[in-house]
C-alpha cells in the first residue's frame, strides 16, 4: 500500500481514505494521480490498495473483506457484474450522485440500482473490440474482417505469408482463453454473434443448447494451434496485448484500454493499429460483451462522506475526459462522445457508441447472487472445448446440467445478499 497526498496538506482531522483501483495497463497510474489531486485539494490523505489483476481473484478479496465488515477499504472499483452480488455491503449513493448517473448510458444506471438504492457510480464502460495490424492488411490487400470466416481466412493467409518471409513468431489471432471471467466474455461474444443466445436468458432458462452455440465454440477451438498459439489458453488481457503490441499477432480481441498503449511512444506497433467491431456471425450479428468498472463506497467506511466525495471527483466529466484522452478509457457520460478532443485522441470512440448501447450483457441479471458460479461453469465448459478435452455438444450439455444444479441449490429465488 502506498500513501498519497503531501503530509503538509493534510488538515487537522482530515480523513484517510483507502481506495482499491485496478492495475491493468496504465489504470493504476491514472487512479493514483487523480486521487492525489483530490487529496491535495481537500487536505485528506489517500491510500491505494493493491488488488489482483484477475477479476475473479479481486472479487474474492472483496467478499472476504466485506463479509467481515472490514473498514480497510473505503472505495472499491467493482466490475459491472458485481453490483447485485455486493449490494448489501455498499452505501446508497442515490442522493449525492444519482443525478450524475442519470447523465450516463441508461443501461449502466439500471445495472447499478439494486433493490431501490444506487450501489455504484459507473467510471468507464467497456465492450470487446477487434484490433488489427493496418500495415499487414494493407500489405496483402485485405480489408478488416466483417465475419468470423473473414478473420479466420485473413489470419491464416497473413500468418502463412509472413512466416514464409522469416517472421516465424507471428500468429494470426490472440484473445483471452485463460480459464477465468475473460473467457466467459469471449465465449459470450462467439455464441451470441452466431445467434446462440447468452447462455442464460432473463427467464433463467439455458439458451445455448443449439447448433449455433456448438458451431461457435467448435470454431474457436479450431483456432488453437492454427492461427492462435496454444499458449493463448493461458492468456488474459495483458498477455494478449503483450503478444500483439510486440508485433507478433495480426488480430487481437481486447477491451478499448489497449488502444492508448498500442499507440504509445515506445510501442513497436505505434501507428500500425486499427480498431473495428468484433466480427459478425453467419446471421450478420456482431456481439460485444458489455464490460466496465464502477466505483462503490463500503458501508463499513469510517469516513463515508469523504469517500463519496472522492467518487464524485473521480467520476466527474473533467476526469473522465482526461482518462479518455490519456488512457483510452471509454467515458460513461454520454456527452463526452461529442467532445472533439476525446474523439481526436480516440477516433474509434465514435464507432463504439452504438456498441455500448447494444452490447450483450453477461447473464448477471438472471443469475443474481449466483452469477460467479454460473460464470465459472461457462468458462470451464468453454475451456474444455478450446483445450480439446471435449467437443462443444457434450460440453454444453454438461454446462446445462451444472447450471440446473446451481439453480436447484439457489432455488433462483434468492436476491443478492
Amino acid at each position: 500500500m502506498v500513501a498519497l497526498g503531501p503530509a503538509q496538506a493534510q488538515r487537522e482531522g482530515g480523513a484517510h481514505i483507502a481506495i482499491a483501483c485496478g492495475a491493468l495497463g496504465i489504470e493504476l497510474e491514472l487512479c493514483r494521480d487523480a486521487a492525489q489531486e483530490w487529496a491535495a485539494q481537500t487536505g485528506n490523505t489517500v491510500e491505494i490498495v493493491n488488488t489482483p489483476n484477475s477479476s475473479s481473484d479481486r472479487f474474492q478479496l472483496y467478499v472476504q473483506l466485506l463479509s467481515s465488515q472490514s473498514a480497510d477499504i473505503d472505495v472499491l472499483q467493482i466490475d459491472v457484474v458485481w453490483a447485485g452480488m455486493l449490494q448489501s455491503h455498499l452505501a446508497d449513493l442515490e442522493e449525492p450522485l444519482g443525478d450524475r448517473v442519470d447523465a450516463m448510458f441508461p443501461a449502466l444506471g439500471a445495472n447499478n440500482r439494486v433493490n431501490g438504492k444506487l450501489v455504484a457510480v459507473p467510471w468507464y464502460i467497456d465492450a470487446g473490440v477487434l484490433y488489427y495490424r493496418k500495415d499487414l492488411l494493407d500489405k496483402y490487400g485485405y480489408a478488416p474482417p466483417k465475419t468470423w470466416d473473414d478473420l479466420t481466412r485473413i489470419a491464416t493467409a497473413i500468418q502463412k505469408a509472413e512466416r514464409a518471409e522469416g517472421n516465424g513468431r507471428l500468429w494470426g489471432y490472440v484473445f483471452q482463453a485463460k480459464a477465468y471471467e475473460g473467457l466467459t466474455c469471449n465465449a459470450l461474444e462467439w455464441v451470441a454473434s452466431h445467434g446462440g443466445g447468452s447462455f442464460l436468458g432473463l427467464d433463467r432458462a439455458f439458451t445455448a443448447d443449439n447448433p449455433q452455440a456448438r458451431t461457435a465454440l467448435n470454431r474457436a477451438a479450431g483456432w488453437i494451434g492454427t492461427i492462435a498459439p496454444r499458449g493463448v489458453l493461458n492468456y488474459d488481457e495483458e498477455a494478449s496485448r503483450g503478444v500483439f503490441q510486440t508485433g507478433n499477432a495480426v488480430f487481437m480481441r481486447n477491451w478499448p484500454y489497449a488502444w492508448a498503449l498500442a499507440q504509445g511512444a515506445e510501442s513497436p506497433v505505434r501507428g500500425k493499429v486499427g480498431v473495428v467491431a468484433l466480427p459478425k456471425g453467419p446471421d450478420g450479428k456482431s456481439a460485444a460483451a458489455l464490460g466496465g468498472w464502477h466505483l462503490a463506497v463500503s458501508r463499513y467506511s469510517r469516513h463515508r462522506e469523504e469517500a463519496i466525495d472522492l467518487v464524485r471527483y473521480l467520476t466527474r466529466a473533467e476526469e473522465q475526459k482526461r482518462r479518455a484522452i490519456v488512457g483510452a478509457y471509454n467515458p460513461t457520460l454520454t456527452a463526452l462522445y461529442d467532445d472533439r478532443e476525446v474523439i481526436a485522441a480516440n477516433p474509434f470512440f465514435a464507432t463504439l457508441y452504438p456498441a455500448f448501447e447494444n452490447a450483450v450483457a453477461r447473464p448477471a441479471r438472471p443469475a443474481g447472487a449466483r452469477y460467479n458460479q454460473v460464470s465459472d461453469a461457462i468458462w470451464r465448459a468453454s475451456y474444455d472445448v478450446l483445450q480439446g478435452d471435449s467437443k462443444a455438444g457434450p460440453a454444453l450439455t454438461r454446462l446445462e446440467d451444472e447450471i440446473a444444479r446451481i439453480a436447484y441449490r439457489a432455488r433462483w429465488s434468492e436476491q443478492a445478499e
